[in-house]
């Protein structure tokens, strides 16, 4: 099993920049892709980013890309997304996400997630 808590979340306004942080607990993250989603008031769960366990490749949503940043730490067990240049339209609360096998875009497909973390940009 492994257990996952995200950090880092806040308001902040147009612009600026946060970074979040996902801690893992229980089994190794190392074998394990992990993946950032969103979901924002009314909608369905979307997804930001994913990188393989070895870090070597990374994928973003067309929303994100050259905004935001995935990376991981194998041996602190975190995996964290940078924010930057955020627009009002990333609010939302942000879910980090783990799953073994291939990378995915797809919500269904991850086994472990986190209990998320509200991010909130002001115009």
């Amino acid at each position: 099993q492994v257990q996952l808590v995200e950090s880092g979340g806040g308001l902040v306004q147009a612009g600026g920049s946060l970074r979040l942080s996902c801690a893992a607990s229980g089994r190794t993250l190392s074998w394990l892709n992990m993946g950032w989603f969103r979901q924002a008031p009314g909608k369905e769960r979307e997804f930001v980013a994913h990188i393989t366990w070895a870090g070597s490749i990374t994928t973003y949503a067309d929303s994100v890309k050259g905004r935001f940043t995935i990376s991981r730490d194998n041996a602190k067990k975190t995996a964290y997304l940078q924010m930057n240049s955020l627009k009002p339209e990333d609010t939302g609360v942000y879910y980090c996400a783990a799953k073994g096998g291939s990378t995915s875009v797809v919500v269904d497909e991850y086994a472990y997630w986190g209990q998320g973390t509200q991010v909130t940009v002001s115009s």
